[in-house]
This record gives C-alpha cells, sequence and structure tokens, in this order.
C-alpha cells in the first residue's frame, strides 16, 4: 500500500473527524482542535471552490461546535444527518424511536461500570470502553441486548466501542449524495478516514473513480495509507503550497 497522491485539483474531499483530523481521545468531548485545523479546513474549502465536507459519526451540532469557522458541508450521525451551513441541519430520515428513552436504557446497562462511557447522539447511542479495555465483552453484550429492544437500528462497531445508529445510512450513502450536489459533482471523489465505520465511503469513492486514505492500522479497502492525524495535516497542507 502506498502513500496517496497529491490532491487533485478537481477532488471531491471527504474527511472524517475523529482519528483521522484529530487524535483520539479518551472522551469524545477532550478532543484537542488545534488553530491550525480550522485554518487547514478553511484554506482547503476555498482551494477546493467548497468541494470539501466532514462526513462523521458525531452529531452535526457536536461537530461544529469543534469547528466553529467550518464554512462547508458536514454529514453528521453516520449520515443521518447533513449541514449545508453552519445555521442548518437537515434530518435524512424518519426517526420512529424515543431517542431520550435509548439514552436512559443505555445508561442503566452501564450503570455498574462507571468507565463505560455512554455518547448519547441524536440518532442513537454508543458506549466507550476505552478507559477499561477488559469491558469490551460486557459493552458487546449490553448492546447487542439493546439492539434487540430496537430492531430499527443496526448495530456498529466502531474503534473500543460499539454504537446502535440508524440503517439504510452511512458515510457511504452520505458521500453518494453529495456528490450528487454542487459543489461536489462532477469532481474525483477522495475520502480519508481511520475506522470500520469509513470502510463503505472509502470503497464507494474508489467505485467512482476517485482514491480512498486509510490513517492508521488495520485491513482497509483504501489502496493508500497514512500514518496518523499528523501525516494527513503533511499531506493535505502539502496541496495548499
Amino acid at each position: 500500500m502506498t502513500s496517496p497522491p497529491p490532491l487533485p485539483a478537481d477532488a471531491a474531499l471527504f474527511l472524517d473527524f475523529d482519528g483521522c483530523l484529530v487524535e483520539i481521545a479518551p472522551r469524545p468531548d477532550a478532543v484537542v482542535v488545534a488553530p491550525a485545523l480550522r485554518e487547514r479546513l478553511v484554506r482547503l474549502h476555498r482551494r477546493l471552490d467548497g468541494a470539501l465536507a466532514l462526513i462523521s459519526g458525531r452529531d452535526v451540532a457536536n461537530l461544529r461546535g469543534h469547528l466553529v469557522d467550518f464554512p462547508g458541508m458536514v454529514a453528521g450521525s453516520h449520515g443521518s444527518e447533513l449541514s449545508p451551513s453552519p445555521d442548518r441541519i437537515e434530518a435524512l430520515h424518519e426517526q420512529p424511536f424515543d431517542a431520550q428513552a435509548l439514552h436512559r436504557a443505555a445508561h442503566d446497562m452501564a450503570a455498574p461500570h462507571p468507565s463505560v462511557l455512554v455518547e448519547e447522539k441524536p440518532h442513537g447511542v454508543a458506549m466507550h470502553y476505552r478507559k477499561d479495555p477488559s469491558l469490551q465483552n460486557f459493552v458487546e453484550d449490553a448492546m447487542h441486548a439493546l439492539a434487540e429492544q430496537n430492531p430499527h437500528l443496526m448495530l456498529q462497531p466502531a474503534k473500543m466501542a460499539l454504537e446502535l445508529r440508524p440503517g439504510g445510512v452511512g458515510k457511504d450513502t452520505a458521500l453518494a449524495r453529495l456528490m450528487q450536489m454542487p459543489p461536489f459533482a462532477g469532481r474525483m471523489p477522495v475520502f480519508a478516514g481511520d475506522d470500520t465505520t469509513d470502510e463503505p465511503a472509502m470503497a464507494e469513492a474508489q467505485s467512482r473513480g476517485g482514491f480512498a486514505v486509510k490513517i492508521g492500522d488495520g485491513p482497509t479497502a483504501a489502496r493508500h495509507r497514512l500514518s496518523d492525524p499528523a501525516a494527513l495535516a503533511a499531506w493535505l497542507d502539502a496541496s495548499l503550497g
């Protein structure tokens, strides 16, 4: 597997957030967003004539809270939400469940182990065992039980976490949707991500004649790899000249 080629001038660039633009933190709210990252994204947005989008498992409001100056498109909650601008969020599917009840049930299940983090999301819920990897089996059992109670949601493995999210959407469907919209339509899709949740979008970008970049270790459909978010930042900066 090789390093990625220079970013094409006609690229439609799609970037994951955690583990890709920022290092993964012990808690999702503890990520460090450097001023240089905010500036880099604004410059890339300008360089690509707006064809830059963030595609994340985080919900849109959370992500935009970390990147308040980002002017571009954000697809959040694994493609369940779309935010064309900082003041607008669109839900892309009907929510046939009580999110608050789902969150309460997850907290109740996790209560015996305070080191398990329950991450509430508008369209689902996640449990993280990063603080205590020995609790992986506990989290998997709890989330499978929660999935049985909520068959309209699907179980999504992630790095040291499991998430329940809506079916029928994903980072690949978000990328495909954006590729039909200006300013992305007609450009070469390029996707960078680090997790199993990013793999469908990597395959989608490559099936459309573009390429994907895996950040970090692990098996991947991507044809290119970079070691960490710092390496991705260097690659992006090189495209800016």
